[in-house]
């Protein structure tokens, strides 16, 4: 069976490599000039680890695993908001591990044959046809394939496509700013390792967690003063707004040179879409369900679709696959829906400003550690 996968991202490589080893005839259109992943630092939650152990993907995430600390919900001064003790949480539901992004894509790309990979190679629009879809690319056409998933990013333009009356992306009026770097000499942030800082005065966020034994990832979350500043003035605005933060935090912040450091004007899909599935169609990932990034679920909810769409094409015949890619639908869409509605609900719980941010601070120290560990546990199982 052909199958073209449009765009070289983490979830499209990790479903072009599932579709490859079972036997389809697969290629891979990047426009990128070349199939790479720029970044910092991603976090994988144990459902998208397991999702890669399915894919026959997991070897370089589990030999990663995120050291067991104790994280949580903390204030801006550092002080403990919501304790949770990520031992036992790994115990019930797996551990999650925090990677370098452009390694964790270096890693899943590995298995998939050069020659099926075509670079500087956008595809403008897909025409079904009796024989199948037909690929578009520099306006022309370049293949015929039995199915095509599209996994070209939030921005996808194949989407507007295929849904044009969907109202697309629409931004939170909030500003990522993230880094990776090694870790300082001199430094403490044992005590913030995998926790969460929120600032009840202005509603900014801080994100700290380890990759390996030697470098740290860290994120903010602010609100959105301008259009996508550069990465120089978004450093310079998120430095002035947490200048009296615990002091790792604007010296980790610092540190980074400023090539690490990354900004991106947090956006969502407006609504979840009608359908993951049209025709010989699938969309996976953030051309999906792009949702904001307050649990952690964006890259493991694209390698949860990677694993459905690998499954339910086993052994397919072309005369099968708008039932499968049906049955993917299905299967996928409920699930992520729930995950976009939660994730903005928490993006407005850890946002709250004034005596609503008061009153979530002073709940949140009286919980036990015990229903906190419990809450951790349900995120990361994600269900």
């Amino acid at each position: 069976m052909r199958v073209v996968v449009v765009g070289g991202g983490l979830g499209g490589v990790s479903v072009a490599v599932g579709l490859h080893r079972q036997g389809h005839e697969v290629s891979l259109y990047e426009r990128g000039a070349e199939l790479r992943e720029a970044g910092t630092g991603v976090v994988l939650m144990p459902n998208g680890v397991r999702a890669l152990d399915a894919l026959g993907l997991g070897d370089y995430v589990r030999g990663q695993a995120m050291r067991a600390t104790t994280g949580g919900l903390r204030d801006w001064r550092g002080r403990p908001l919501l304790v949770t003790d990520a031992v036992h949480a790994e115990r019930t539901v797996g551990t999650a591990h925090v990677v370098s992004r452009a390694e964790l894509h270096r890693a899943l790309r590995a298995p998939l044959p050069a020659h099926l990979v075509h670079t500087a190679a956008p595809v403008q629009r897909l025409e079904p046809d009796p024989s199948g879809v037909v690929v578009v690319s520099h306006g022309q056409p370049v293949t015929t394939a039995d199915a095509v998933v599209v996994a070209d990013g939030i921005g996808s333009s194949l989407r507007r496509q295929l849904f044009p009356a969907h109202p697309g992306v629409r931004q939170v009026g909030r500003l990522d700013l993230r880094g990776m770097l090694p870790t300082p000499s001199g430094l403490d942030v044992t005590d913030l390792l995998a926790s969460i800082m929120v600032d009840r005065r202005t509603g900014a966020m801080f994100g700290l967690f380890p990759v390996g034994e030697r470098e740290l990832y860290w994120f903010t979350d602010t609100a959105l003063l301008e259009a996508r500043p550069s990465a120089h003035d978004a450093r310079q605005q998120v430095l002035a707004l947490l200048a009296d933060w615990h002091p790792a935090v604007p010296a980790l912040i610092r540190a980074t040179p400023l090539a690490a450091v990354h900004v991106d004007a947090i956006a969502r899909l407006a609504t979840p879409l009608p359908s993951f599935a049209v025709g010989r169609i699938a969309l996976l990932g953030d051309a999906a369900h792009a949702m904001t990034p307050d649990l952690g679920q964006g890259a493991s909810q694209a390698f949860e679709d990677a694993a459905a769409l690998t499954r339910h094409l086993s052994e397919a015949d072309p005369a099968d696959i708008p039932e499968r890619l049906l049955r993917y639908d299905a299967e996928r869409r409920p699930r992520t829906s729930r995950l976009m509605a939660a994730a903005s609900r928490q993006s407005r719980m850890t946002s709250q400003t004034g005596a609503v941010a008061w009153l979530r601070d002073t709940l949140l120290r009286a919980a036990p550690p015990q229903l906190a560990t419990k809450l951790l546990a349900a995120t990361w199982h994600a269900q």
